[in-house]
């Protein structure tokens, strides 16, 4: 299981933004690295129209990414993975970093094995 759950300025321009592509580079990566199952994979969206950040400043955005793994992954492993998918949010947002302040953040959660409920019927 990976869910990457996305957050978002209602500021930030969509073409430079372009989430559909940054979950498509998630998604490939997380697949290639065999530590998720593609089925568990899972990407969301949520633009925040009401936001403040710092001082106020209507041009400073925010992207935070938050991504939630299932446990049986050690911490070096749950680090490199990390790391790899930080990189790949940074360099995707690269472009409108150039253009517009931003602040950018990522976290990964493992969930607890005996208050994780789910089922798929594929």
């Amino acid at each position: 299981m990976a869910h990457f759950i996305y957050e978002y300025s209602a500021n930030l321009p969509e073409p430079l933004l372009n989430l559909q592509d940054l979950m498509q580079k998630m998604h490939a990566k997380a697949a290639e690295t065999k530590l998720f199952p593609l089925s568990g994979i899972r990407s969301r969206a949520m633009k925040c129209d009401h936001f403040r950040i710092a001082d106020g400043d209507p041009e400073k955005g925010f992207i935070n990414l938050s991504m939630k793994i299932g446990r049986g992954r050690d911490l070096q492993t749950r680090m490199q993975a990390g790391e790899m998918f930080w990189q790949i949010m940074l360099d995707h947002l690269a472009p409108l970093m150039a253009q517009q302040p931003i602040t950018v953040s990522f976290e990964m959660r493992e969930l607890e094995e005996q208050v994780k409920f789910n089922h798929r019927n594929f």
